[in-house]
């Protein structure tokens, strides 16, 4: 057997016993930070399943690791999510139809432009329907319904839940924006819409109700498709927990990574210099235009926002 130094092999290939023993221990400090860091996406998964790697990110910003290592890392441990194409639809289109309103619009406060859509979601071997209606501005859902039909009685229960509390002050000149669907021009759910003198607004393609198509994404994708529900029952209690936790927990970075409810709360305190204003984006809006728009006042705004939650 033959002998050797381990001094001797560090110096030949040029470290010291000491880096060897540093290197020892960065590595198991970092594998000590990794397991407490699981701890946490695990308890914030069980309530947000279906949230993506980078928003944990920003929502736990565990000390020491970065957002780039912290998505390898947990994407390595099996983290990573995978989404499901869905083939069916839900418009059914309609021989009345509105122009669009909101194309290229500016929007600067909440209550100035909603949008709706329906979605389903399958559980056991039939299909359920989910309608939600966005406020454009706060990112907010106002409404939502869920049915076991497609028939619009639950679009107008969802609309009479956004309208709830709302008065005549506060919904002068909203635009109700939707695809072209069946539902939305029922002549109940029309009535309900014109008593409150709201606008009607609809698209012809998916991109121009692209703020409602997103949480209908977000609701299912990241909420309730990986619970794997068994019963409508489930899916009653868990969309109402979605939505809530949509509401109140989870951030936006176009709204300084509060959640909605914290940037409505916060948009009354803004200065109106520092309240940021939106274009809803169509192929007819000028690029400078649009940036000019969101550049310096949202960015200040989004930092007074994070001040201000920071101090309460």
């Amino acid at each position: 057997m033959i002998g050797y130094s381990l001094n001797a092999l560090y110096q030949v290939i040029g470290i010291s016993k000491q880096g060897v023993w540093d290197h020892f221990r960065r590595e198991a400090a970092e594998l000590e930070m990794i397991r407490r860091v699981i701890g946490q996406v695990d308890k914030r998964r069980q309530d947000h399943p279906g949230e993506g790697l980078e928003k944990l990110y920003w929502k736990i910003q565990p000390e020491g690791l970065g957002r780039d290592k912290f998505c390898q890392v947990f994407m390595q441990l099996g983290y990573g999510l995978t989404r499901k194409k869905n083939p069916l639809r839900t418009t059914i289109p309609a021989h009345k139809v509105y122009k669009n309103l909101i194309e290229g619009r500016l929007v600067s406060g909440p209550n100035q432009v909603w949008q709706s859509d329906i979605t389903y979601i399958k559980v056991g071997d039939r299909f359920y329907y989910l309608t939600f209606i966005i406020d454009v501005y706060t990112r907010c859902i106002v409404g939502y319904a869920l049915s076991k039909n497609l028939r619009a009685e639950a679009n107008i229960r969802a609309l009479e839940m956004a309208l709830q509390g709302l008065d005549r002050e506060q919904l002068r000149g909203l635009v109700h924006h939707s695809d072209r669907g069946s539902q939305y021009t029922d002549g109940g759910y029309l009535k309900l819409l014109r008593s409150h003198e709201i606008h009607i607004s609809m698209g012809r393609k998916a991109q121009d109700n692209a703020f409602a198509e997103r949480v209908n994404g977000v609701i299912k994708n990241e909420y309730l498709i990986p619970r794997a529900l068994k019963s409508y029952g489930q899916l009653q209690y868990y969309t109402r927990q979605a939505v809530a936790d949509y509401n109140t927990q989870r951030h936006h970075g176009a709204l300084g990574r509060c959640s909605p409810k914290e940037y409505e709360q916060l948009w009354g305190q803004l200065p109106p210099e520092l309240r940021k204003v939106e274009v809803i984006r169509s192929e007819k809006t000028p690029r400078f235009l649009e940036a000019s728009l969101q550049s310096d006042a949202i960015d200040t705004a989004c930092q007074y926002s994070y001040c201000i939650i920071n101090l309460n």
